[in-house]
C-alpha cells in the first residue's frame, strides 16, 4: 500500500484560501458512484506489460467502498480500458512506446481485458469501456450520458493507474460538474512519489482526497439521515 503523504504547506494553503481542508460533509449515496478504473489483469496480474503491484493491495478498500456505495444506494460502474482498433486514433502515444503487448492484452477475449478475480463484482454493477486514459473525455466512453441519465451528481473514483488514467478522468469529471473525492488508499501507482503527486493536485484544485474510512462514514452518515 502507498505511503500517503501530501506537503503540509499544500494542506494550509488550501485551508486557507477555502477556509477548510474539504469541500463535502457528506455524500448523498444515491447521487454516488463509485468509479473503478482499469481494475483488469493486464495491470495487476504478475508479469503483464502494464502490471502495477500496488493495484493488487487496494482490491479490498475497493471491495469495501463497493459494498457501501451500494448500501448507500448508489452506483458501482467498472471502467475497462480497450485499445482495440486504436494504435492509429492516437498514433503519438503508440509510435513511441514499444510495448505493443499492450496492445493484444487489453483487447476483449485477452486474459489482460478481464477485470481482477478478487473484486466482488455484481451482476447490477455497470460495466463500461473506454479508449483513452480519461473515461470522461469526449470520444472515450458513455459513463457521462450512462451517470446524468440515473442522476448522479458525485463520483468516487478508484483504481490505476492513479497518475495517469485516474488523474485523466478525475479532472474531466470535475470540469463536467460532479462532485469529485479521490480516494487516497484505493489508488495505485508505480511509486509513492507519482501517486503522492497526483493526491496534491487533486486536493488542492479538483475534489476532495479522503481515506477508504472517511469515504464510507460520509455515504453511512447520509445513508442514516435518510434512514431516520
Amino acid at each position: 500500500m502507498h505511503t500517503i503523504s501530501v506537503p503540509e504547506d499544500v494542506i494550509a494553503q488550501i485551508k486557507a484560501q477555502r477556509g477548510r481542508l474539504n469541500r463535502y460533509d457528506r455524500l448523498h449515496g444515491p447521487k454516488t458512484a463509485l468509479v473503478a478504473i482499469d481494475m483488469q489483469n493486464a495491470f495487476m496480474l504478475p508479469g503483464m506489460p502494464v502490471e502495477v503491484p500496488a493495484a493488487r493491495e487496494i482490491v479490498p478498500n475497493v471491495n469495501k467502498l463497493a459494498a457501501a456505495t451500494r448500501t448507500a444506494g448508489g452506483t458501482v460502474v467498472r471502467v475497462k480500458m480497450c485499445l482495440e482498433g486504436q494504435s492509429e486514433a492516437w498514433r503519438v502515444f503508440f509510435d513511441g512506446d514499444p510495448r505493443r503487448a499492450t496492445l493484444s492484452e487489453l483487447t476483449p477475449g485477452s486474459r489482460g481485458f478481464e477485470l481482477h478475480a478478487d473484486l466482488d463484482v455484481l451482476p447490477r454493477d455497470v460495466i463500461l469501456i473506454k479508449k483513452r486514459f480519461s473515461a470522461f473525455i469526449q470520444g472515450s466512453s458513455d459513463i457521462d450520458r450512462h451517470l446524468r441519465e440515473t442522476g448522479i451528481d458525485t463520483v468516487i473514483i478508484t483504481g490505476t493507474l492513479t497518475n495517469i488514467c485516474c488523474e485523466s478522468s478525475a479532472p474531466d469529471a470535475m470540469m463536467l460538474n460532479y462532485r469529485l473525492v479521490f480516494v487516497a488508499d484505493a489508488n495505485a501507482a508505480l511509486s509513492d512519489a507519482e501517486h503522492n503527486a497526483t493526491l496534491t493536485s487533486m486536493l488542492r484544485v479538483f475534489g476532495d482526497v479522503l481515506t477508504t474510512n472517511e469515504t464510507i462514514a460520509l455515504l453511512s452518515a447520509k445513508s442514516r439521515e435518510q434512514a431516520a
